[in-house]
């Protein structure tokens, strides 16, 4: 997720002519899914180190989704609690837990909610499901839910066809999910088969981890994407609602901003990011493992889903 603005500008020069980013209109707010929460198009994570000052700047630019996510990091929860003071309502605070012990979970929401200074959070994120969620979590979950504590239940994972579950089940009203030009699959294997009214998406890892923007994995003749150019690609699709970002100073969270005002893609700037896409996961692509973590799911739920789905984009 990390935001390292790269080149090109507004026009550059491909192997099939001139990539120009279009006069669109800037992406403007929309509805969480069916959570009913209002946010901007950009969320911001806190893993990466972006000052409290700058996640205030990021707020009066319109930023409203703020994950306080897997590494917490103590000038970006500055920044929520600073906000939050003055407009808690008009902020969409979503933490993470990646516990498999449904009785570690209030301990978790509970110091995050004590590090925040805050009553609640809205959303809650169970992270890191590539098989199905055991109905006791979820169960925690909604307890907490239940005592005001959060207001929505989110689930994360990469095992796209694992997403049925999630999108099937009425107790989960958020998506967290991998969606950039290099993993396209999204398109085919989630989108498609989500509900009226739909659950609310997040997308991450916009840049695959700056490898979009790296010349090394490019087609010969293409230009190399900016940051702005991945959140742009991931935000063009009306199925995305937010798209998490990483930025960890200033220079990073303009090129994030700069996503917003530039507006969707046209068909040429689509189909020059596919390229790009399709270039650097072929270059870059590894056998599929099972992690730690994965095991400990198979134990823990009995489901023997696959590993992570990476050979099919």
């Amino acid at each position: 997720m990390n935001a390292a603005s790269s080149s090109p500008s507004s026009s550059s020069s491909s192997s099939l002519g001139t990539v120009t980013a279009t006069a669109a209109a800037p992406f403007g707010t929309r509805l969480l899914g069916r959570t009913g929460l209002s946010v901007g198009p950009l969320g911001l994570g806190s893993s990466y180190g972006l000052p409290g000052s700058e996640v205030e700047r990021a707020f009066e630019r319109g930023v409203r989704f703020f994950l306080w996510g897997s590494r917490r990091r103590a000038g970006f929860g500055e920044g929520l609690r600073a906000i939050a003071k003055r407009r808690r309502e008009d902020m969409v605070i979503a933490i993470q837990s990646y516990t498999r012990m449904a009785s570690l979970m209030p301990w978790s929401v509970d110091r995050a909610l004590k590090a925040l200074g805050t009553d609640y959070v809205d959303v809650l994120g169970l992270a890191w499901w590539n098989g199905p969620v055991p109905q006791r979590l979820i169960d925690a979950a909604l307890r907490l839910r239940d005592k005001g504590k959060i207001r929505h239940l989110m689930i994360s994972g990469h095992h796209r066809p694992t997403f049925d579950r999630f999108i099937a089940d009425p107790a989960v009203d958020l998506l967290m999910l991998r969606y950039n030009a290099a993993h396209p699959g999204a398109e085919r294997e989630i989108f498609p088969r989500l509900g009226a009214p739909r659950q609310g998406t997040i997308a991450f890892t916009a840049t695959r981890w700056g490898t979009l923007m790296d010349p090394r994995y490019l087609p010969a003749g293409e230009p190399p994407p900016r940051a702005t150019d991945c959140y742009r690609f991931a935000l063009s699709n009306p199925n995305v609602d937010v798209c998490l970002s990483g930025p960890k100073d200033a220079r990073e969270l303009d090129a994030a901003l700069d996503a917003v005002s530039e507006g969707p893609m046209d068909e040429a700037e689509l189909a020059w990011m596919r390229r790009v896409g399709a270039a650097v996961r072929a270059s870059t692509v590894k056998k599929s493992q099972i992690s730690a973590l994965e095991i400990i799911d198979k134990l823990a739920s009995f489901s023997f889903c696959g590993p992570k789905q990476l050979t099919s984009g």
